[in-house]
């Protein structure tokens, strides 16, 4: 387990993130056991923080309980990643449509930046900050969606499939696929075509889904 320097004022909140973020890099494995014990002298947070912490993860997905040993790492199988993603395409769909259709001046300047990080980013060959920068756009397009409900089930069922996805990103190849799948939603929500935004989103997710079952 990774060692972080103590920060005894952990709160429950903040203990939760760091939790996830060591779960979304790979620090904590698939699997891994979850000790309290452990968890708190790591993250220098009191147990009461670490059990709070641990509660909020099971909720997300994230982890699970195992009775009488704790908790550990779940591990998402292909087909249940596959299956979240095939929820997501109905809900980043919507939300990509409600950013077109209500856009502002400063969400538009926004994406229109985030735009041009994103080709530079292939074109540097940088694809850990093309994966951040795809995590900023999923991000935006959520926010600015306006629509709470689909904002969070997004936020929640994107924690659980964000491993398989990291994997994606290294893919050979792939940088070159999806980066234009992301500028033509991005180009449509800029052009404010509710329709144009929808399918891009909806097309996009499904090519994950379909590399997902040929990686298997």
């Amino acid at each position: 387990m990774t060692t972080l320097e103590p920060a005894p004022t952990t709160t429950a909140s903040a203990l939760t993130g760091r939790i996830r973020d060591a779960i979304l890099r790979g620090d904590l494995a698939p699997n891994q056991r979850l000790i309290e014990a452990d968890l708190s002298e790591s993250y220098g947070a009191t147990r009461a923080a670490v059990r709070t912490a641990l509660g909020t993860l099971a909720g997300e997905g994230l982890i699970e309980r195992l009775p009488n040993r704790g908790a550990r790492v779940r591990a998402l199988t292909v087909d249940e990643a596959i299956e979240i993603i095939e929820v997501r395409i109905g809900l980043e769909s919507l939300c990509a449509r409600k950013t077109a259709e209500r856009l502002t001046a400063a969400q538009a300047d926004a994406l229109r930046a985030l735009r041009d990080e994103i080709i530079d980013a292939v074109a540097a060959g940088d694809l850990i900050e093309y994966s951040r920068l795809n995590q900023e756009m999923d991000r935006l397009l959520r926010e600015d969606s306006g629509h709470a409900t689909a904002t969070a089930l997004l936020e929640r069922l994107r924690a659980q499939t964000a491993r398989h996805q990291f994997r994606l990103a290294f893919h050979p190849g792939r940088a070159a696929q999806s980066a234009p799948e992301h500028i033509a939603i991005i180009d449509a929500v800029l052009a404010q075509d509710a329709d144009a935004a929808e399918a891009a989103t909806r097309a996009h997710l499904e090519g994950i889904a379909a590399l997902l079952r040929a990686l298997d």
